[in-house]
């Protein structure tokens, strides 16, 4: 459902480009974390010879047994998940 958001200002000639500006830091701070998170979880599908997307799948499962490493590996999907859902609520915005 498309909804709208209504912000009022006493100078919006100026307020528009800072909000614009503000938007792209954003994505591009978005991104940046994305990539991070994607390093960091190659490290653990290196070290466990397995991928993200399997791993997630056994972990939920529970068909494989907690660990520390198993717990952070899952907090790092955690932070992805989340990151990749912030990215996209940004994106799909649309100035009228």
């Amino acid at each position: 459902m498309l909804e709208q958001v209504m912000i009022s200002t006493q100078n919006p000639k100026k307020f528009m480009p800072l909000l614009r500006s503000a938007l792209k830091r954003e994505e591009k701070l978005l991104k940046f974390s994305i990539q991070r998170t994607l390093d960091a979880l190659k490290v653990y599908e290196n070290k466990h010879k397995m991928s993200s997307d399997k791993f997630e799948r056994l972990f939920l499962a529970r068909e494989i047994e907690e660990n520390l490493d198993y717990l952070d590996w899952w907090m790092e999907l955690e932070a992805l998940h989340h990151l990749e859902e912030q990215r996209k609520t940004l994106t799909d915005a649309k100035f009228i």
